[in-house]
């Protein structure tokens, strides 16, 4: 019976972290999160029954141990170094002058990879087994953090191989991407804790954790970018082949990383980068480029504590100092104030930014922003523009400290007004041409108290609006009605309820299947649906529980605002699209990428954020990128919009549609 035990706990092991590499590594899941769960909670019940099977690799051992008093010193067994920086094409030009000299040759091969804004990190593993991760530090040493690394998901516990080396030191890069900072900040603010400036202040924040338990919980992931010390492993002379052979022994490496071969073209790989920075999942300050031969490297050498051998050719600042105007206070749909600093117009990022989210009163305290101050002004994430830092010694005199109201003039009826944007946009309701200033008039007037209101209006009370004729109001008054059809998840977005937003209200559409189902959910329920915890069950459980908000529900529905129900599901192998894999790349104009891969999900597909050999069908809208030119490379088939179309009208046909 013990060995019974043994074997399985052993199997379920090899299939879990299977499935994490499969997630967290490769972005390509096999099975579903609640399959997922199970495998992990019938290991759990095994080990916990027989804790003479525990072991160290499982991955039940991810969620952290005891509290740290503090981190141990971890000297590395090789210096990690510093990059050199270019910041002109005519200084990167100068660094591959300088290598082709000292080489003696008139072309150099570079490994490209994207300069990642995160933390600096070297693991250890002996014998496959990770058993040490330690911070850069000073480059000689650095602070054990293996316990809270050993919670990162993307860092395999065990390599991925049948005979491991003896010793291999991995070099690489903990960061946070644009989705899981917004997580946390989210998440920060339902605990009513203080939230993160940036994604590399928030991955510094969640490993320097104290207690492993918090880092746990916190969205980190990882690229490996080098080989250390290695011990009882061939290491191959090409930079980028070692970083395929990390990618075989279970690391996530940057999909981005390329061989470019020259000077020119690595300065077009550098632009490309930059041209679709904005795009990347991930901050990004620049690309890093080195010698890919190792011999070469060697040659080389270091000066002090940064190679000859590599460079880091970061983008141009895209930052902006301009003077703060006026700092105004907007209210949200759900009533909080937020404080904006008006600002003197100034180009940021190719964009002219006139206005700067100040996010709260603490971060208004905290950053200490005043009127007539000189700023520096960024686009976080390339997208809303935020104020860094006050430049203090530009700082007129007489300039006063902000006080933010605990109230605004008007802020009942600026709060209905955004809570009925926020139901009209684009990706709730949609109702196109209903903007600010409309739903301004609308609630001043008197006609529209709330969502509801808006399938009541006529024709004449629109066409009275100022500004606006009676062919906009036509138009208007077909694009509410024409909102009236719509779909669950759209529906459940645009009533804004708290912390519910697209990607959540996919998953209750997908758990439920209708509304009624939902609104009788009970907290414990509602958690059994994934992403969703104890903080956002309740909010979504005390939403349904308010009499106003139900009656706004009903009313609505009375109204003829109606989508379809779930279909029930049919067994896996009866689904037309069962067994297939299928990418979505650029952008779609009949529906965003994601309804369209929750389409695609519901006919029995997987959907993959990355294209390979077992990739069965790519996808392409608009402005498509390097997925499609993957896919053109690999020979997988592709279709356009219309193709897709077509497909969700007659998924029976989904072969012939790909041949043809």
């Amino acid at each position: 019976m013990s060995g019974d035990v043994q074997r399985r706990i052993t199997d379920l092991r090899a299939q879990l972290a299977h499935h994490d590499h499969r997630y967290y590594v490769l972005d390509d899941p096999e099975i579903s999160d609640a399959e997922y769960d199970g495998l992990m909670r019938e290991l759990v019940a095994l080990e916990t029954a027989h804790p003479e099977y525990l072991s160290t690799d499982s991955p039940s051992q991810r969620v952290g141990g005891a509290v740290a008093g503090g981190f141990t010193e971890a000297r590395h067994l090789q210096p990690m170094l510093s990059l050199s920086n270019a910041f002109s094409p005519n200084e990167f030009e100068e660094f591959d002058r300088r290598v082709r000299g000292r080489l003696g040759v008139a072309a150099v091969a570079y490994a490209a990879e994207t300069k990642l804004d995160g933390l600096a990190i070297s693991l250890l593993y002996e014998h496959g087994q990770l058993v040490r991760a330690a911070t850069r530090g000073d480059g000689e040493t650095g602070e054990d953090v293996t316990a809270n690394v050993r919670t990162i998901r993307a860092v395999p516990l065990a390599l991925r191989a049948a005979s491991p080396p003896a010793l291999l030191e991995v070099r690489g890069e903990i960061y946070l991407d644009h989705a899981g900072f917004r997580r946390l900040n989210e998440a920060q603010l339902v605990k009513g804790e203080k939230t993160f400036a940036n994604p590399r202040n928030a991955a510094a924040g969640s490993l320097r954790q104290l207690d492993p338990a918090i880092t746990a919980t916190r969205p980190l992931t990882m690229f490996s970018y080098a080989l250390g010390v290695s011990d009882g492993l061939e290491v191959p002379d090409s930079h980028v082949e070692c970083l395929q052979l990390l990618a075989r022994l279970g690391l996530r490496i940057s999909p981005e990383t390329r061989l470019v071969h020259g000077l020119e073209a690595a300065l077009a790989y550098y632009a490309e980068i930059g041209r679709r920075r904005a795009s990347l999942r991930y901050d990004i300050d620049g690309v890093v480029f080195k010698v890919d031969s190792r011999t070469a490297q060697e040659t080389l050498g270091q000066v002090a504590r940064a190679p000859r051998w590599a460079v880091a050719f970061k983008f141009p600042p895209e930052e902006r100092a301009t003077k703060v105007i006026a700092i105004d206070v907007q209210v949200g749909r759900t009533g909080a104030l937020t404080p904006v600093a008006r600002l003197a117009p100034v180009v940021v990022g190719g964009v002219t930014v006139t206005n700067a989210t100040l996010h709260n009163a603490e971060e208004l305290r905290r950053k200490d922003v005043r009127v007539g101050d000189t700023v520096m002004v960024r686009r976080a994430g390339d997208v809303i523009p935020e104020v860094v830092c006050v430049v203090v010694a530009e700082r007129p005199a007489g300039a006063q400290p902000f006080e933010m109201p605990d109230s605004v003039p008007g802020q009942e009826e600026a709060q209905r007004v955004q809570s009925i944007l926020h139901f009209a946009s684009r990706r709730a309701m949609d109702i196109e041409g209903l903007g600010a200033k409309l739903v301004e008039q609308f609630v001043t007037t008197g006609l529209v108290s709330d969502a509801s209101d808006l399938y009541e209006l006529q024709l004449d009370e629109i066409a009275a609006q100022e500004r606006l004729g009676e062919k906009s109001a036509q138009n208007l008054l077909r694009a509410i009605d024409a909102s009236r059809t719509t779909t669950l998840p759209r529906f459940l977005l645009a009533l804004g309820i708290r912390e519910v937003g697209e990607a959540t209200s996919r998953q209750l559409f997908a758990h439920f299947g209708t509304l009624e189902a939902l609104r009788q959910a009970s907290p414990a329920e509602l958690e059994q649906v994934p992403d969703v915890g104890p903080a956002v069950a309740a909010s979504i459980h005390s939403f349904f529980q308010d009499p106003l908000q139900c009656a706004l529900v009903d009313r609505l529905r009375s109204l003829g605002v109606h989508w379809p129900e779930a279909l029930p599901r049919l067994p896996e192998e009866r689904l037309p699209l069962s067994g297939w894999t299928v990418v979505l790349t650029g952008t779609l104009a009949s529906c965003t990428r994601e309804e369209a891969a929750d389409q695609m999900r519901m006919l029995g597909a997987k959907v993959a954020g990355s294209v390979s050999a077992r990739t069965s069908l790519v996808i392409v809208g608009a402005d498509a990128g390097s997925k499609a030119e993957k896919a053109a490379t690999l020979g997988v088939p592709m279709v356009d919009e219309q193709a897709l179309l077509r497909l969700l009208a007659d998924p029976q046909q989904a072969d012939a549609l790909i041949q043809a």
